[in-house]
């Protein structure tokens, strides 16, 4: 299978900036599709940005729209560099691998607390 691993998180202030990374190892796909979600406090899982497997297009939430930048390093590795940080912003970033751009992959990390101050 598969094992998703996210990092980078913190605490920062408002206006800060912080770079999580993801990686994907075992027996990955041909295709790799990564998506980050985040969990906040009272709140259901909320969908932040997402890349594509075949060209690297980003997708991304409106709330995090011209914020936050998600990339790769390569097929197996994903960052999303979080810039222009908001309290609300405040939330566990979880990690999900698949192989289609339709749908949710079936692989997801530990997650990561990203927590920010006012």
């Amino acid at each position: 299978q598969v094992r998703v691993v996210e990092s980078g998180g913190g605490l920062v202030q408002a206006g800060g900036s912080l770079r999580l990374s993801c990686v994907a190892s075992g027996r990955t796909f041909s295709r790799n599709v990564m998506r980050w979600f985040r969990r906040a406090p009272g709140k259901e899982r909320e969908f932040v940005a997402r890349i594509s497997g075949t060209n690297s297009s980003a997708y991304y939430a409106d709330s995090v729209k011209d914020r936050f930048t998600i990339s790769r390093d390569n097929a197996k590795t994903v960052y999303l560099q979080m810039d222009s940080l908001k309290p609300e912003d405040t939330a566990v970033y979880y990690c999900n691998y698949g192989n289609d751009i339709r749908v949710l992959g079936p692989y997801w990390g530990q997650g990561t607390q990203v927590t920010v101050s006012s």
